[in-house]
């Protein structure tokens, strides 16, 4: 009988230490901190189970340690050329000392009010040290089709692309986040809306650049025509005059021998030769005389003689 208030007392003793909290797990993706009366006892708790506290004096205190999120609020902020535009960046943070972080910081709602804070503030400062071309093109190899050597176009070239302005931010904020136990792995630039005020002047200058990247395709475009017209009427000329050369060749070789054998077919009796000189005479007079000529012959010449003959 002496037994049975013993083994109560040890039930009881066991239910007020399972009610009471003195049993608590860690799961793979956490640290727990254990605190007494709000101050942190001993070492963050990393290895997941079952673990034993104190209770009703002890808390545990729960933290992520996985890559967590950062999204921070659109922020309206002029460039080094004095337009105002509103970034929107995010990033990737993670908690790699959580002794650290908890002192800090306590808990991720006021982690991110500092990460707001800090990066905001890195953030204006990269923005406010470059141009706007610099900031909207992702990377300064990106640049205007449009001769950098050319004057009087308004349009600056971009030194620096975003994605250098976003490594400069990460840069300088990583340091002071290192300080609160946070390890800031990425800072990216998620969207950049242009101020209404300055909408008008933005369009004109889109415009403006890409007046000159076409009129630079229509100049290319008129010289490449007057190349290939050139060439076409170097080379027009150069087949004409081959042809010309070739065709006087043949009407000469023509004309040659059309000449050897009129000299054959003529040249065999002085009746042939007279007649052969009559011919050529005739054709003389067609190519002469037209139908209105008008001539004065004397009497002793050949042409005379020749009319006056046919007449009798």
């Amino acid at each position: 009988m002496k037994i049975v208030p013993i083994v109560v007392g040890i039930a009881v003793v066991f239910v007020l230490l399972l009610f009471g909290g003195a049993f608590y797990t860690v799961r793979e993706t956490e640290i727990a901190i254990l605190t007494q009366f709000g101050a942190p006892v001993g070492t963050p708790i990393t290895e997941a189970g079952l673990h034993w506290k104190t209770p009703f004096v002890q808390d545990v205190n729960r933290i992520e340690k996985r890559v967590l999120e950062f999204d921070g609020p659109a922020v309206r902020m002029p460039t080094k050329d004095k337009t105002y535009i509103e970034v929107d960046t995010f990033g990737r943070w993670q908690i790699t000392d959580a002794a650290k972080f908890f002192v800090a910081l306590r808990d991720e709602r006021t982690a991110q009010s500092r990460l707001e804070d800090i990066v905001g503030s890195e953030t204006r400062a990269a923005v406010a040290s470059h141009d706007l071309i610099e900031v909207v093109r992702s990377d300064k190899k990106r640049v205007a089709l449009v001769d950098p050597n050319q004057t009087g176009t308004g349009l600056r070239q971009a030194t620096r692309g975003r994605r250098e302005i976003e490594q400069d931010i990460l840069t300088a904020s990583k340091p002071k986040l290192e300080q609160l136990g946070i390890s800031l792995l990425d800072v990216r630039i998620k969207r950049v809306n242009y101020n209404t005020d300055v909408l008008t002047t933005i369009h004109q200058r889109m415009t403006s650049e890409r007046e000159q990247i076409a009129q630079r395709f229509r100049s290319e475009g008129e010289g490449e025509a007057a190349r290939i017209q050139g060439k076409k009427d170097r080379d027009l000329r150069e087949i004409e005059s081959i042809a010309y050369k070739k065709v006087q060749e043949v009407r000469g070789a023509a004309d040659a021998e059309a000449s050897r054998v009129y000299a054959e077919a003529y040249d065999k009796s002085p009746e042939a030769r007279e007649f052969y000189g009559f011919l050529k005479t005739l054709e003389t007079y067609r190519t002469v005389l037209g139908a209105k000529t008008r001539m004065v012959l004397s009497t002793d010449s050949d042409l005379f003689r020749l009319l006056e003959k046919s007449g009798k």
